[in-house]
């Protein structure tokens, strides 16, 4: 990387030398600083997708990098024949913060399909001769590997690469009666995102988290949350599912756990559960290595001691306010600094190139729909700037539409 390259020659050397999944790249970034980052040709953005809800500290976080360096310099892999003190200490935490009763474990991977794929084999061992049945909503996104892309809802992710692994029944978001209907004693599990993100920030009900809570238990199905994106306090607390009052019986985590490291984790919660993958049942070969388990370490000591959650729940709040104020804006969803917003005209994917060009990141998961998820540590002067911003940020978007036209 010697020399300095444009944007546009790195995309060169991208376009020719990487696989074309995600399509061409919108920028090429070289620098983060909190909420900041800064793209090859030197111009500022304000992030406010975060990496897809991933950097909760933001970029260069001081006191996260300056642990990953040390660990790093101690002890880097030990691979899953050993185990390290930060391994168990990360699970530990990860236990009390979720407030797991006894006999709760932890199985630590590298994402939030990962997390997921470990979860989709947990509910394959809750079978008893009878159970196939595992069930998602409409909406879902649960990652794209193979067993997480069946739970996941998509028909443009899932038709390539059919058949899935089976069993999978997608059922109407939010319809508890649907919900009722569907869990029954062949039912192994029922996944759920307690608020989806690719479908455009759906919050479930907290009476929809209980119904589903109730009629698991009632069947012997498990209730698995995933959390990936929702947990770690995006909406303000450690898990989105917290107000519902419920026990799940699992949990998976990635996304901001480790504060842009990649780490992913799924939680058992009670000794049952606990005890339904066995010894050579699952496994990784980077899953809760020593450098991960001390950057999510990292990243959930500054959550706590630095009141970011307290700040998640006050610049969320005044976001989703300002939003609402906007002439465009038809609705305004989520919690906390995850938020989904809906527009008059089908201009969304527009909006994602004018914000750039205005110098803020954001996201479309749908042609009238944007979703922000910046750094948890997002300031109210930052959150203002892109109120301000966005009523001509919607103008130029919409112009850009109708000369499409």
């Amino acid at each position: 990387m010697t020399g300095v390259s444009s944007g546009a020659d790195w995309l060169a050397r991208y376009s020719s030398s990487l696989m074309g999944v995600f399509g061409t790249p919108q920028r090429v970034l070289v620098r983060g600083a909190g909420a900041l980052v800064w793209d090859a040709d030197g111009k500022e953005y304000l992030d406010l997708l975060g990496g897809i809800a991933v950097n909760a500290l933001g970029h260069a976080h001081p006191f996260v990098t300056s642990v990953i360096a040390s660990q790093l310099a101690t002890l880097g892999h030990v691979s899953n024949f050993f185990t390290s003190p930060t391994q168990i200490a990360l699970a530990e935490k990860l236990l009390a913060i979720t407030k797991a009763p006894a006999g709760s474990k932890v199985f630590f991977a590298n994402s939030g399909t990962e997390a997921n794929e470990a979860a989709f084999k947990l509910a394959r061992r809750n079978s008893s001769g009878k159970r196939t049945k595992i069930i998602a909503l409409e909406g879902a996104f649960h990652g794209r590997t193979m067993g997480a892309l069946a739970l996941t809802a998509k028909e443009a992710y899932r038709a390539p690469f059919e058949p899935l692994p089976g069993g999978v029944v997608h059922i109407p978001f939010g319809d508890i009666e649907a919900l009722r209907a569907a869990v029954d004693e062949s039912t192994a599990a029922v996944f759920l995102e307690p608020i989806q993100g690719e479908a455009g920030v759906r919050p479930l009900s907290v009476e929809y988290l209980r119904a589903a809570r109730e009629a698991t238990t009632a069947a012997g199905a498990l209730l698995i949350l995933d959390e990936v994106q929702t947990g770690i306090g995006r909406t303000g607390k450690w898990l989105a599912s917290e107000d519902a009052g419920i026990v799940p019986d699992a949990v998976t985590l990635a996304k901001g756990l480790g504060g842009g490291f990649p780490v992913g984790a799924l939680i058992t919660f009670g000794e049952p559960t606990s005890s339904l993958l066995t010894a050579g049942q699952h496994g990784t070969t980077f899953g809760g290595n020593p450098v991960a388990t001390a950057a999510a370490l990292a990243t959930l000591h500054a959550i706590e001691s630095q009141g970011v959650l307290e700040n998640v729940r006050t610049v969320g709040a005044r976001l989703r306010a300002g939003l609402s104020d906007v002439d465009a804006v038809t609705e305004v969803r989520g919690e906390g600094l995850l938020i989904g917003f809906d527009l008059d005209a089908d201009i969304a994917p527009a909006m994602v190139t004018a914000a750039l060009d205005a110098g803020f990141i954001i996201n479309s998961p749908g042609p009238r729909t944007i979703r922000l998820a910046p750094p948890l540590i997002l300031t109210t002067e930052q959150a203002d700037s892109f109120l301000a911003a966005l009523p001509g940020i919607i103008q130029a978007a919409a112009q850009t539409a109708k000369d499409a036209q």
